[in-house]
């Protein structure tokens, strides 16, 4: 599907994993287009490889229920965050792959897609489809001709969430309130100066560098910058960068370090919803997670991408499709699995994931609603304005933000040489 760029909505075509990608070209490419299985009903089997710990409760409980309707087995097998990509890069080495698989950061899934482990949807979503979700959500699932990925052009998942960037807060801990939350980064480090209570996974300081530059920075621009048309040194980036070593020098940042690893946002999170974190740097889904991890602890709030002060431009948060499903065309009831997949997105099954998962839904009417639990408010205020553009960050270039930001953040460097760093992953990315 080749859509038009209107305001900033283009489609998402992110950078591909070289590691993933190695091991599944040794899988074969092809697609064969689903056939109607002639199989009845209670002697097919589903299973759906599930990522996502926040949206677990509430896929087993719609898993049951279909299989309650219609006689079709679906099975939720759940290895948790960090152990699922290796799990998924196994059974496709194994030829082994689950009939749904969850689909994640376009940057991990392209290898699978290019295999052939994904069906093209396309042409189900022309069909009718694309009314459950919103339009912003199909055109940044839309790999495009010439992408950067070299994905064949189509649409490979599906999603029922929104997913947003912003700031999650205690107010018990970080002494602010919804009320009187900061807006700004300058008011934001005001706010906490001197309490060590924040924290941002190593693994999401690309996010929060992206939504921070666009106080100065046009999608535009920032896409420049992706295709190495613009330089990393300029005011946007820098200003950006600069807000680590503030925080840094205010004593805001928990340990003095940024939580590296595999399984660095799982660890944020489960601190902060333990309640020894005062405030993380977070997307939505972490609000279903929390949900997941201590359910009695509900009195938090969350903000959107901080603005600064005498900025040009308002704040957005990176827009990126929430959780969702792929669908593997050579499982033995590709059909079927298209079918409990369709029935997932209607809008009915959308609201259980809301109600029971806490997730910001895709379908057009129930984003329109407002009605969300106060946790997601500060999230579901940036959906308006989400940037969503044609390309990302290289996988150089990731890595580069990632290991810069923790050596601003330990004095290790400065914000140029930061920059110089990032500049010299992109033009070896070129």
């Amino acid at each position: 599907m080749n859509t038009p760029m209107t305001r900033r909505r283009r489609g998402a075509i992110l950078a591909g994993s070289l590691s993933i990608a190695t091991a599944l070209t040794l899988t074969g490419c092809s697609q064969p287009t689903p056939e109607a299985d002639p199989t009845a009903a209670e002697d097919i089997e589903l299973t759906f490889l599930n990522q996502s710990r926040g949206q677990e409760a509430a896929l087993t409980q719609l898993a049951e229920q279909y299989t309650e309707e219609t006689g079709v087995k679906v099975t939720i097998d759940s290895p948790g965050p960090a152990d699922y990509l290796p799990k998924l890069q196994a059974r496709a080495q194994s030829g082994d792959m689950p009939d749904i698989y969850s689909s994640f950061a376009a940057t991990d899934m392209a290898p699978f897609y290019k295999a052939g482990w994904a069906m093209d949807l396309t042409d189900e979503l022309e069909s009718g489809w694309s009314e459950d979700f919103s339009p912003e959500v199909i055109e940044m699932s839309t790999f495009e001709d010439g992408n950067n990925l070299d994905v064949p052009a189509g649409i490979y998942s599906v999603h029922w969430e929104t997913q947003t960037y912003g700031m999650m807060v205690n107010p018990a801990l970080a002494e602010m309130t919804a009320d009187d939350a900061p807006a700004t980064m300058e008011d934001f480090i005001d706010a906490n100066e001197g309490d060590g209570n924040f924290s941002i996974a190593a693994s999401l300081t690309p996010q929060l560098m992206q939504g921070l530059a666009s106080n100065w920075l046009t999608d535009e621009e920032i896409a420049a910058t992706f295709n190495g048309e613009e330089s990393w040194d300029s005011e946007g980036w820098h200003n950006a960068f600069q807000f680590l070593v503030d925080l840094k020098d205010a004593g805001v940042i928990a340990n003095g370090t940024l939580p590296g690893g595999q399984d660095d946002n799982p660890s944020v999170e489960t601190a902060f919803f333990t309640q020894t974190l005062g405030s993380i740097f977070d997307a939505s889904p972490g609000v279903s997670v929390g949900f997941r991890t201590n359910p009695e602890f509900t009195d938090y709030f969350s903000i959107g991408i901080l603005g600064a002060e005498d900025a040009p431009l308002e704040p957005r948060s990176p827009g990126i499709p929430g959780k969702g499903a792929v669908i593997n065309p050579k499982g033995e009831h590709p059909e079927a699995a298209l079918d409990f997949v369709k029935w997932l997105t209607e809008p009915e099954q959308q609201q259980v994931f809301a109600e029971v998962g806490l997730i910001l839904p895709t379908n057009p009417e129930l984003l329109a609603s407002g009605d969300v639990p106060e946790q997601l408010v500060g999230f579901a205020a940036g959906v308006e304005s989400l940037q969503v553009m044609s390309t990302t960050f290289t996988t150089d270039v990731k890595t580069a933000i990632v290991a810069e930001a923790q050596r601003l953040v330990l004095g290790e460097t400065t914000v140029d040489d930061a920059l110089a760093a990032i500049q010299a992953a992109q033009d070896r990315s070129s």
